[in-house]
């Protein structure tokens, strides 16, 4: 019958007339079949699912997978921030909240934190978790056997059981900062106790580690000259919180950024640790990736030394270098837009950051005029003298290409107004140990950042900060300025504390004791099939996962 039916279609219809009623037959089927998806799309939304396997490269070598001596290392940061809890965390807008820790009380002096667990926590082997832990950690970052690189931020604090599930930490002094402290990783005793000291950066749990965190330790795999290529994490089962839906995590190790873009470029990776801001064109088929550009609390300075330099020592110099620094231009031409100009240690977007502070626009002719009324005089060959004494400097700075390509637009900047500037690029350690420890340079370009939600900026400000290990690279002394920051980290009220951060930066500010530059922001790259990532605003840039547990890869719809 059907053959038939061709038959006498193929004898009635033309070979034109016939594919008109093909066109239209196909026509009505898709359209009918857009109707029903239609319909099913309106009645059903779309929900993430456990499954999914997310891969990302980081420049670099793991060495130490312990929160007690992660610090400093990216690669070992990253992999912490995923296989450890801390008794709190930073969520995803940087405010911190309790992870390890139900809830916690402070004393009215400030002095003592009662900190609450949950309970039913188990480690990845399946131990449980309890305040044994919490104590075996501290003590071990107070230890100056352990060489962690936290235990200045412990001194003097004391710890105390109260039972299984309640602890008491005991300070020296108030600290309004301290919970900042809490949000550490806790490492297990019944793992790390059999351990000594003097073997505790050898360990082979720093490369098997056993956490609390969203994801475990699986394997890693290593080269032939013992290099580590990809480190595997899965996602942990018995998580005492949400359970992430990506069902693995692969870090691979490239040794430059090159290697890395190429690798996502060519899908080895779905995502990139930080990425310079040069190097996103570098990055091909951009419509399928996400660009995250997140907010650091970090910023960069020149950091004026006046003990060493006359010329410097005097403010109206200054602040003629400071009318002289087109920002924006750097900002631009350095760093592709990605980052803000900034003109106090705080930058926008900081708890208690103010634009009520003194500032000095780009404008050079502004700058000389300061220099002229000043009794800095020009010369034949263009560069200023005052009573002898010449309006010249050494600029320090490393040789990262971004400081680099700072530091000659200053010079341009600088020279422009007849001040002589000669520059000094070094490597990051040789500026670590003969520059900045013994405080031996005219000008420092570097930069500056606290890895905590509020900035407290008695390390880098206060007077008795001014030699090694102290940050106060300006080696600036303000009793004003003391009193306001050791008000600032005994006040406990937010509000108070709101007006010190603005007392402080209007008193900094005005005594020009650096020139600040620019905040610029972490940058990487992901592709866009991992959905539910939240970044925006980064403590450190290993919070780039603080909600790692609802990022997604795989989904299913159901009815709305």
């Amino acid at each position: 019958m059907n053959r038939n039916f061709w038959q006498k279609f193929s004898r009635v219809f033309s070979a034109k007339e016939r594919m008109t009623v093909f066109s239209l037959v196909l026509l009505v089927a898709i359209s009918l079949i857009a109707t029903v998806l239609g319909i099913y799309y309106s009645l059903t939304k779309p929900i993430p699912v456990p499954g999914g396997e997310y891969s990302e490269g980081i420049i670099g070598q793991p060495m130490y997978i312990n929160p007690v001596l992660a610090a400093g290392n990216e690669a070992d940061a990253d992999l912490t921030r995923l296989i450890y809890s801390g008794l709190f965390k930073y969520d995803s807008d940087g405010k911190i909240v309790p992870d390890l820790a139900e809830n916690y009380e402070v004393s009215g002096d400030g002095l003592e934190y009662t900190v609450h667990l949950k309970r039913d926590i188990k480690w990845h082997d399946g131990e449980p978790f309890g305040s044994d832990d919490v104590i075996f950690t501290i003590q071990a970052i107070e230890d100056p056997a352990f060489k962690s690189p936290l235990r200045q931020n412990w001194q003097g604090v004391g710890v105390e059981q109260i039972d299984e599930n309640t602890l008491k930490f005991i300070l020296p002094a108030a600290y309004a900062f301290f919970p900042n402290n809490l949000t550490v990783g806790i490492i297990p005793k019944h793992v790390w106790e059999t351990v000594a000291p003097a073997n505790f950066s050898l360990a082979e749990y720093n490369l098997r580690p056993v956490g609390t965190g969203p994801y475990e330790s699986v394997d890693f795999s290593k080269d032939s000259g013992g290099m580590i290529l990809s480190y595997k994490l899965a996602a942990n089962p018995e998580y005492f919180s949400a359970s992430p839906y990506i069902k693995t995590i692969t870090f691979q190790f490239y040794p430059d950024e090159d290697s890395m873009i190429e690798a996502y470029n060519n899908k080895q990776i779905f995502g990139t640790s930080s990425l310079s801001p040069d190097k996103l064109k570098d990055v091909k088929s951009q419509r399928s990736a996400n660009i995250i550009s997140a907010t650091l609390p970090r910023y960069f300075a020149v950091f004026f030394n006046q003990q060493k330099n006359k010329a410097i020592a005097d403010r109206d110099v200054r602040k003629a270098l400071s009318q002289a620094v087109d920002r924006a231009d750097i900002v631009g031409k350095v760093f592709e837009g990605q980052g803000r100009e900034i003109f106090s240690p705080l930058p926008p977007g900081a708890l208690g950051a103010t634009d009520d502070v003194k500032k000095f626009d780009f404008n050079i002719e502004d700058a000389k005029k300061t220099l002229d009324e000043a009794g800095w005089k020009a010369g034949d060959d263009g560069f200023r003298v005052k009573s002898g004494e010449p309006l010249e400097f050494t600029l320090v700075t490393t040789d990262w290409p971004q400081l680099v390509d700072t530091a000659n637009i200053l010079k341009s900047e600088w020279e422009a107004i007849g001040a002589k500037v000669d520059i000094d690029f070094e490597s990051i350690g040789d500026i670590q140990q003969n520059f900045i420890r013994p405080r031996e340079y005219d000008a420092l370009l570097f930069g500056q950042s606290w890895p905590m939600a509020e900035p407290d900026p008695y390390s880098f400000w206060h007077s008795s900060q001014t030699k090694d290990p102290g940050l106060n690279l300006s080696l600036y002394s303000n009793p004003d300025v003391d009193k306001i920051l050791e008000k600032l980290r005994a006040e406990n009220d937010e509000e108070k504390r709101e007006e010190l951060y603005g007392d402080f930066q209007r008193e900094l500010t005005d005594d020009i004791p650096a020139i600040f530059l620019y905040s610029p922001n972490y940058l990487s790259v992901m592709n866009k099939k991992v959905q539910g990532v939240d970044v925006t605003s980064l403590v450190s840039s290993d919070q780039k996962f603080a909600n790692v547990t609802e990022w997604y890869m795989k989904t299913k719809r159901v009815r709305k």
